[in-house]
């Protein structure tokens, strides 16, 4: 499984750090510097802008599609 680190802005535009691990199905667990795990995102392979978050997310909307977009640009470096 891949675990790889992503730089998001959040509604401050302060950047914040996530440590992402990839488990299967386009389903990514997302941690805290703190290494607590705050949410699992799940990516619809159909339409990439669609994504289904775990019941105990811990991250708002626009900072989770923040996220999500990293995690898209991550997979599209990676597979270059």
């Amino acid at each position: 499984m891949e675990k790889f680190r992503i730089e998001v802005a959040d509604s401050r535009h302060f950047g914040q750090f996530f440590d992402i691990k990839a488990l299967d199905n386009e389903r990514f667990q997302i941690f805290n510097d703190q290494h607590e795990r705050i949410g699992t995102i799940e990516i619809d392979n159909d339409d990439r802008d669609h994504y289904r978050q775990s019941m105990d997310c811990k991250v708002d909307l626009p900072l989770l599609n923040s996220i999500r977009d990293s995690i898209l640009l991550h997979q599209e470096l990676v597979t270059k």
